[in-house]
Order: C-alpha cells, then sequence, then structure tokens
C-alpha cells in the first residue's frame, strides 16, 4: 500500500511500575507510545496517575524525572478524564507530544482545545454513537481524529464493534486532511478493514502486551500492514 500507517503500543497502566516495564517491552521498536489515563469518573476505572495520589507523577511536573524512554520515545496522551482543562498543561509538563481529547467529557473542551494551540498535537475522540459532527468545531485547532473501535471505553480487551468502520469512511470523506488513529479492538483480524476504511494509525493495546512476545506482536503487525 501507498501510504505509511504507524503502530502505536497503548499501555494502561495500574501504576508507574507498569508503565516502566511496558515501556521497556517496546522501546526501540515503535516511535510512539500511547498512554491511557483515565480518571474513574469519565471511565469507571481509574489508572495511574489518578487511581492514587503517586509521587512519579509529581516529578514528571516538576521535571526531576521524565517519562521512560523519553530519549528515543515520543508519548501521546489519552486523556480520559473530566475537566480536561485543569489537567491538559500537567500533561505538557510532563512531556507529551500528542494530547487525545474526548469529545464527551464533562468539563470545557473548548478551553483545554484552545490551550494547547501551538504547543502540541491535539487529537479529538469520539465514541462509536457519537456523531462526526461534533468535529467540526474543531477541525482548525486539532491535527488528527481517535476513532474509538469498542463500546466501553477505559478497559482494554474489549471486543470490536465494526460500526467503527462506517464512522472512519464518514470521517475521511468529511476531513480528508485530518489522520485518523484507531484505538480498541485492533488486531490481526480488525486491521485490514480499518486500514481500508481510512485509518492512519493503529492502537494497539492488549493484542501486543498480553502476547507471549510484545516485540514479537510489534513486528508482526509492521509486516502485516504492508500486506493491506
Amino acid at each position: 500500500m501507498n501510504k505509511k500507517i504507524e503502530i502505536i503500543p497503548a499501555i494502561l497502566p495500574k501504576d508507574f511500575n507498569e508503565l516502566q516495564e511496558k515501556i521497556e517491552l517496546v522501546k526501540g521498536f515503535v516511535k510512539t507510545v500511547q498512554i491511557d489515563v483515565c480518571d474513574g469518573q469519565f471511565v469507571p476505572s481509574a489508572s495511574w496517575p489518578y487511581k492514587k495520589h503517586d509521587d512519579a507523577f509529581d516529578a514528571l511536573l516538576h521535571e526531576s524525572q521524565g517519562l521512560p524512554g523519553w530519549e528515543t520515545l515520543d508519548f501521546e496522551i489519552d486523556l480520559m478524564a473530566n475537566k480536561p482543562e485543569e489537567r491538559v498543561q500537567q500533561w505538557v509538563q510532563a512531556g507529551a507530544v500528542r494530547i487525545i481529547l474526548h469529545a464527551e467529557v464533562r468539563g470545557d473542551l473548548e478551553k483545554a482545545v484552545a490551550d494547547l494551540q501551538g504547543q502540541l498535537e491535539v487529537g479529538l475522540a469520539i465514541n462509536i454513537e457519537t456523531p462526526i459532527e461534533v468535529i467540526e468545531p474543531y477541525e482548525d485547532q486539532i491535527q488528527f481524529v481517535q476513532c474509538m473501535g469498542i463500546d466501553q471505553i477505559g478497559f482494554q480487551a474489549q471486543a470490536f464493534d465494526d460500526k467503527v468502520i462506517e464512522k472512519i469512511k464518514a470521517i475521511k470523506a468529511a476531513y480528508p486532511e485530518l489522520p485518523i488513529s484507531v484505538d480498541g479492538g485492533v488486531s490481526e483480524t480488525t486491521m485490514g478493514s480499518l486500514i481500508e476504511a481510512g485509518a492512519d494509525r493503529l492502537v494497539i493495546g492488549s493484542a501486543i502486551f498480553n502476547s507471549d512476545n510484545a516485540i514479537d506482536a510489534v513486528q508482526k503487525f509492521k509486516v502485516l500492514v504492508h500486506r493491506v
């Protein structure tokens, strides 16, 4: 195929140690890692650093340490949290190069998007049942869209919902210049349909980290995207 598809491992860490361990598994084999952060309010589950107070996150904010592997990796933060306007600058400080904000959050999404302009890439994530019209007010302020491929976000190893295929096609038709990431349910079985529909980035969690060998899984996905 002509376009380059990026494979982005997704980590949903319960604590900083798990984040470090999983980054070590893929460091040197990918360019970007997505860190899924959940506040326990926007989604039922809470993850690092919102699960409990965390000294490691404080160290990131004070720049006394960086995210694991920051020397060679870029990090995108999937911010599954209400009141994003109160949180985004923390993740800028922590070293993110992309922040993904969810269209359905409670809080001041407009302010969060506006505050990030000129600092890093901003993505807008939309759930399967969310109309694509929510993208329009932010079209000139975001650099990509992230389509969620599962119904219950904030959890890994969820069943893929093929309704996301038509959503990707609709977004690609309406906003052809916006890259599309797909997060949730991406596997060897589903990736072909996602790429053919218009996906540019595949965000993959359980299919990499629940496998016997994370590096082998990443390399297999890299090979497979060229066969689509």
